[in-house]
């Protein structure tokens, strides 16, 4: 089948066996970086609840912790980025991915909360580098025809870690007391990365669109980390960080507290939420799937809009409805599809919106900028819980940020089918 044939389909299965072997290897590289990015993150959103009852640590305190990570996300995108453009896609990955696990295998040896604050902080630089510096090495390799559905189906391994973090719950939980098997999850999650490292160093090759960029750079001189915001990229810039920051704070609001609200407030307990968020993360994996063909064939813009619509509509619904125990349980897949199913557009979409000389910073910094202040909500709602229900808080918040990515959607140009050409000095 053609490329063209290929890109008409609109197809799942067809791109795949459409691309070349390095398109393949990084796609199975930055599906497993986001994998286990998934894993790693979510382990401390699931034994949030544990962590608080055994250390008697506040609502607010326990969702700085997350909110922290988020922060130093932000910041570890931008210079991952900014790295990526400096020294390369794939060892800048390589950085990233060790990062974040070594400082997962720390917090399992946390002995109080403010230990425990410190390795999630220093985590969150290496999970928000890792995004930063493979998004930006699968927008380069894969070709613009399937673009969209190649990194859709890569996000959609943040999902499967996600169910590992869910089925890890469960097992540890069984086997050990709460106060060993949140250490336990935390041990695990250190691991399976190392095999992904080795995968990596040996069959990932760094874009050639990226080392002709940063072989001109070298000739007449390299970009400012803050020619972003030149009169040139500005508009550009703020507009798809604004954007980010809704998508991002109401996808954390959401997961976040969403295993604590089953919990405290629909008396679901731990072992037994199990399945209510496996189907919330199968609804996510679907979404991801859905979201990748979406964004192919009708474009990024429509995605975002129809997402955050139908995400802001089922986190009201699911917060504020007094639903059967049946009725929660089975509302989980279609909130998890549309609050998770957007994200398959954002990697293709910021992909396209700078040139390659500036890529992997402009890239970086507003899906990180998106994350940082994002990273505020799930603290804001810990803190808002404490004098209203938590799902009354949680509503709020996901409506005022999945309302601003409807918005802004409007506001940004649609780049389906863009086709990526290294920048001359200046562009």
């Amino acid at each position: 089948m053609t490329d063209v044939a290929v890109a008409e389909s609109g197809g799942l299965k067809e791109f795949y066996r459409a691309m070349n072997p390095p398109e393949r290897k990084a796609f199975w590289a930055c599906a497993g970086g986001w994998g286990f990015d998934g894993l790693d993150f979510t382990i401390y959103p699931l034994v949030i609840g544990t962590i608080m009852t055994l250390w008697g640590v506040p609502a607010g305190l326990a969702g700085l912790a997350a909110t922290s990570t988020l922060l130093a996300s932000a910041l570890g995108g931008w210079l991952a980025g900014y790295c990526s453009d400096r020294f390369g896609r794939v060892r800048t990955l390589q950085v990233c991915i060790l990062w974040f696990s070594v400082c997962t295998l720390l917090c399992s040896i946390a002995q109080n909360f403010e230990q425990l604050l410190i390795f999630r902080t220093l985590l969150g630089i290496g999970f928000g580098g890792e995004w930063a510096a493979g998004a930006v090495l699968m927008g380069e390799t894969i070709r613009a025809q399937y673009r969209g559905r190649a990194l859709g189906c890569v996000q959609s391994s943040w999902s499967l870690g996600w169910g590992g973090a869910v089925l890890l719950q469960a097992v540890a939980f069984t086997l050990f007391e709460p106060e060993v098997a949140w250490r336990a999850m935390f041990v695990f999650g250190f691991f399976p990365a190392i095999f992904l490292l080795i995968y990596i160093h040996r069959n990932v090759e760094e874009p050639p669109i990226a080392v002709r960029a940063r072989a001109q750079a070298a000739t007449v001189g390299r970009p400012p980390i803050w020619e972003i915001f030149s009169p040139a990229h500005l508009r550009t810039t703020l507009l798809a960080s604004l954007a980010l920051t809704g998508a991002q704070g109401g996808y954390y609001t959401i997961t976040t507290w969403l295993p604590t609200y089953l919990k405290n407030d629909r008396g679901v307990t731990v072992v037994g939420s199990t399945g209510y968020i496996a189907l919330l993360i199968l609804g996510g994996f679907i979404g991801y799937l859905v979201g990748a063909w979406v964004s192919d064939k009708y474009g990024r813009r429509l995605l975002f809009l129809i997402f955050s619509l139908g995400a802001m509509i089922m986190a009201v619904v699911y917060t504020q409805l007094n639903l059967s125990p049946i009725l929660l349980f089975l509302l989980g897949f279609p909130l998890g599809f549309f609050s998770t199913g957007y994200y398959a557009g954002t990697g293709a979409f910021l992909t396209e919106l700078f040139p390659t000389r500036l890529r992997g910073s402009g890239q970086g910094f507003c899906f990180s900028f998106g994350r940082g202040i994002g990273a505020l909500f799930p603290t804001l709602v810990g803190f808002l819980s404490a004098s209203f229900e938590l799902g009354n808080a949680m509503a709020a918040f996901a409506v005022i940020a999945y309302g601003t990515f409807f918005l802004t959607a409007f506001a940004l140009p649609e780049t389906k089918g863009r086709v990526l050409e290294p920048a001359v000095q200046g562009a």
